[in-house]
């Protein structure tokens, strides 16, 4: 049976304090909680392991701390060429196709990752993402480890060696990709954790509706949100996917 590898990327731009701060209700951090929604079989079908991909910064040194006591796989690369810390990742552990998702984003819907999971493997494609009609911060995509290969041999701007799937953006001609849209435009919500009021947003998110079975669903957190404008306007005059704008200015 064919099955994905969930890689998560460990830190990004997000401080480390921030994704190991245990939270009111969860002890885990927001690291753990994307990490426990993701290892819930019965959420998402089809994976075979989760890995941490983080970097051999020591002030990262948490976020393997983390791993070693949850037992999670982990892996640390560059800090900066995070394309390549990303490929050898997968070579280490003999990954052939991978989901992607990043520990700021700590509330990724377990349906959007098994709908997308399951277009990739009955499907003819290289590589499959979310669409911009979902809410900032339920991005995940999957690719093969020949797409992720071919990008890091070939990627030379910034954006593309930060950002691991760039290159693929940058070059649908070499591709079979597809873009999973959303039934309804969420883009105005904003689940991810970039900016401390990101973190004050996703903290009253699960203190106000977390419970044993980690059960949050996308349309609980919209309802929430909706009905707690003051929550809801913490984080929207962030503008959505900065850190790659401030890549692409860069090149």
């Amino acid at each position: 049976m064919r099955l994905v590898t969930i890689m998560v990327l460990g830190i990004s731009k997000t401080p480390v304090n921030i994704l190991v701060t245990p939270l009111p209700n969860f002890s885990p951090a927001l690291v753990g909680y994307s990490l426990a929604i993701a290892a819930d079989g019965k959420k998402i079908n089809n994976i075979d392991n989760i890995i941490i991909a983080t970097t051999i910064n020591r002030d990262d040194d948490p976020i393997v701390e983390f791993c070693k006591r949850e037992s999670v796989s982990y892996f640390r690369g560059s800090e900066n060429d995070v394309l390549d810390r990303y490929y050898q990742a997968a070579k280490k552990f003999g990954v052939n196709d991978i989901m992607r998702v990043t520990a700021d984003c700590p509330l990724i819907d377990p349906e959007n990752c098994d709908n997308i999971i399951q277009i990739y493997l009955e499907s003819d494609i290289d590589y499959i993402h979310t669409g911009l009609t979902f809410a900032e911060g339920l991005d995940c995509e999957v690719l093969s480890f020949n797409v992720l290969e071919r990008s890091r041999q070939e990627a030379s701007l910034l954006s593309e060696r930060e950002h691991v799937t760039q290159y693929v953006h940058n070059h649908p001609d070499l591709f079979k990709k597809v873009t999973f849209q959303n039934k309804t435009d969420d883009s105005k919500y904003r689940f991810t954790v970039d900016e401390q009021e990101d973190f004050l947003v996703v903290k009253a998110v699960i203190e106000a509706l977390y419970e044993e079975s980690i059960k949050l669903s996308t349309h609980e957190i919209k309802n929430y949100l909706d009905s707690h404008p003051d929550v809801f306007s913490l984080n929207s005059h962030i503008i959505r996917n900065e850190g790659l704008l401030k890549s692409l200015k860069e090149d």
